[in-house]
């Protein structure tokens, strides 16, 4: 059988790959520790579960807008406006099936043959497929640890050729955690005006903050800016709502009405209950979303100071979302014999950097209870002493 060429551009998702894995030795009856998840360890608040219930017995099982339920694209219009400053109506807004989708659907409506894509490295694994699914050229430009893993304008401004139609900005970052300051987020905004660019805004991230980190949207630093920023996001990061599968996309109307029409002829509207629990979530406490960044910043701090004992490994201090990025350099092994190796012989799950643009990192979650952090980190550590 011949399938379209597209297909073979897309490799499989490593993290995926890495994760049924592991999933499957624990199956076997194995003691697996894993760092692999990008969801949290939490239940979704009990609210927002008695939102979708409530919906559920209402009768709110059939078919809804595409663009989503007015109430929910009415709440997330009022949360950008008052929490990023972002003056979006809901008209602005589109509901998607994940903050993937929301991605997936912008460079499906933006992005023809030809056009390019600036993307720092490392990057949240998906970007640069979406791009060539599209037709597009992904454009990666590698930054490193001095810098806290931060692209700079220095940098956006030489990666930009006159094909260059979209830049991706993801902070708190998937997969190294790095947040830019508010004055780094007002330079790029600059400089994206300068360029005269698309930017698009990865914020799923933006609740979970460490150190007095503060998060910036950089659509809300000019009206320059404003006109060509398009936000995405969701709920399930902050909300713990993974399965739920809600996101969302603001932006320019030209563009959410394309988004609209590509989403018409592919998913059609979101789970219509769910996007009540969606709407609960924004609007009711916010109590469960401190209690849960809590956790992950003690969780941090303890793995930070193992990891900071251990010899051959090092990494920056995360300020945001729920990951560590360690260099493995030292250690003489490429990140995927890394993660292959620790798998097998001492039962640890975690990510290899090359599916991130960094095969001389892992990747390592704490969306897991302390006493698997504090079990892995243990077994981390005899596996590094041998290589």
């Amino acid at each position: 059988m011949k399938l379209a060429s597209r297909v073979a551009q897309v490799p499989p998702s490593v993290t995926l790959a890495i994760s049924a894995k592991a999933k499957a030795m624990k199956a076997e009856g194995l003691d697996v520790c894993s760092f692999s998840a990008g969801e949290p360890d939490f239940d979704t608040p009990v609210h927002v579960k008695e939102a979708a219930k409530k919906a559920l017995d209402e009768g709110k099982t059939r078919y809804g807008p595409v663009a989503g339920e007015p109430k929910l694209r009415e709440a997330i219009a009022r949360k950008l406006q008052q929490d990023n400053q972002l003056n979006y109506e809901a008209q602005n807004v589109i509901v998607t099936n994940g903050g993937k989708y929301s991605l997936f659907n912008l460079i499906l409506a933006l992005i023809e043959p030809g056009d390019e894509v600036i993307i720092p490295a490392p990057y949240w694994l998906s970007y640069p497929e979406m791009v060539k699914l599209a037709g597009g050229t992904p454009v990666i430009v590698t930054t490193d640890a001095s810098n806290g893993y931060k692209i700079t304008p220095e940098q956006l401004k030489a990666a930009t050729t006159p094909k260059t139609k979209l830049f991706v900005l993801n902070s708190p970052s998937n997969p190294t955690g790095c947040v830019y300051t508010p004055d780094e987020i007002r330079a790029l905004a600059a400089m994206v005006v300068e360029l005269d660019i698309w930017v698009v805004s990865d914020e799923i991230y933006e609740k979970i903050l460490y150190d007095g980190a503060t998060h910036l949207s950089i659509g809300a630093v000019s009206p320059e800016s404003f006109a060509r920023t398009i936000i995405s996001n969701g709920f399930a990061k902050s909300y713990a709502m993974t399965g739920w599968r809600i996101g969302y996309a603001a932006g320019p109307i030209e563009i959410i009405k394309a988004m609209n029409t590509i989403q018409s002829h592919s998913t059609s509207n979101v789970c219509t209950f769910a996007q009540y629990g969606a709407i609960a979530a924004i609007e009711g406490s916010q109590e469960q979303v401190t209690q849960m960044v809590k956790a992950f910043d003690e969780r941090r701090k303890y793995i930070l100071e193992q990891i900071g004992s251990m010899p051959k490994l090092s990494c920056p201090t995360p300020e945001g979302a729920f990951y560590v990025f360690v260099n493995i350099g030292e250690t003489g092994l490429s990140s995927v014999d890394f993660c292959s190796k620790l798998l097998e012989a001492h039962q640890v799950a975690v990510i290899p950097g090359a599916a991130f643009g960094a095969d001389d990192c892992i990747r390592m979650s704490y969306a897991t209870d302390m006493e698997s952090i504090a079990k892995g980190l243990d077994r981390i550590r005899q596996f590094v002493e041998t290589v």
